[in-house]
């Protein structure tokens, strides 16, 4: 679909992927009234870990933020998918849990999960402000640096 909210994913050079599919015993997003729920999206490329590591070790605090910001390009398109192809019914990011894989003596996870907060609010606009966590965590499925799963309001 060719809509305000692809427009905008163009502008910004943004090409959603496929959605990821569940790689265990759960669904990738559940719909329950006009509610999305998305589950934890990884930072995956072509179905491969981007950033992989802990926060405060090996990874540094802007491949967290790449990393991030792939986790939200990666629950847009779960959303894409879950709106049936057309992201101009998000009505509202609800809210968004980010999971940083970190050190005890890392304390930087919100500077983190805001690359993937920022990517929201540019390509939904007021529709991406959302509520929101920012977690560290001993350790992330596939060795991931970020995992972040999300709420939306659909129309």
């Amino acid at each position: 679909m060719s809509g305000r909210v692809e427009s905008r994913l163009a502008e910004l050079g943004l090409v959603l992927p496929t959605p990821a599919l569940a790689v265990a015993n759960y669904l990738p997003f559940v719909v329950s009234g006009s509610l999305v729920f998305v589950s934890g999206q990884l930072p995956l490329v072509d179905g491969k870990i981007t950033v992989s590591g802990r926060l405060g070790a090996e990874v540094s605090l802007e491949d967290g933020q790449s990393a991030a910001r792939q986790c939200a390009i990666n629950l847009l398109a779960q959303a894409r998918a879950a709106a049936g192809g057309d992201l101009d019914r998000v009505r509202q990011v609800v809210r968004l849990g980010g999971f940083v894989a970190s050190t005890p003596d890392f304390t930087d996870q919100p500077k983190v999960v805001n690359s993937a907060s920022d990517l929201m609010v540019a390509v939904l606009g007021d529709a991406g402000r959302h509520s929101r966590a920012a977690v560290g965590v001993a350790s992330l499925p596939l060795n991931a640096a970020v995992e972040i799963e999300a709420i939306f309001e659909l129309v």
